[in-house]
């Protein structure tokens, strides 16, 4: 469905729980639906985000992926320290070039 619409987009969503409420669990088939994103949208500028789910445990699994923008929720307003959470979310997320 995508394709038709490729010219006009610049973000492409793609949500990793079923979209509703916060604190769900993430779900692993999202890895490659953000590989194969990534390989029809190679070379557009369009970036992949991801949203739901999202937790320093698979944050730099879903950047390997391809996913440029990750969406958290509770992982960081449940955090004890919201602060230390996103610093951990960022490094944990950073590919190596």
């Amino acid at each position: 469905m995508l394709e038709y619409v490729l010219d006009d987009l610049d973000l492409v969503l793609t949500m990793s729980v079923n979209p509703g409420f916060g604190g769900q669990l993430f779900i692993p088939t999202t890895y490659p639906k953000v590989r194969r994103l990534r390989e029809l949208l190679a070379g557009r500028g369009i970036e992949v985000s991801v949203d739901g789910g999202v937790k320093i445990s698979n944050a730099g699994d879903l950047a390997a992926a391809g996913a440029q923008v990750l969406v958290a929720g509770s992982a960081i307003f449940e955090a004890a320290d919201p602060a230390q959470a996103i610093r951990a979310l960022r490094g944990a997320s950073e590919v190596p070039n």
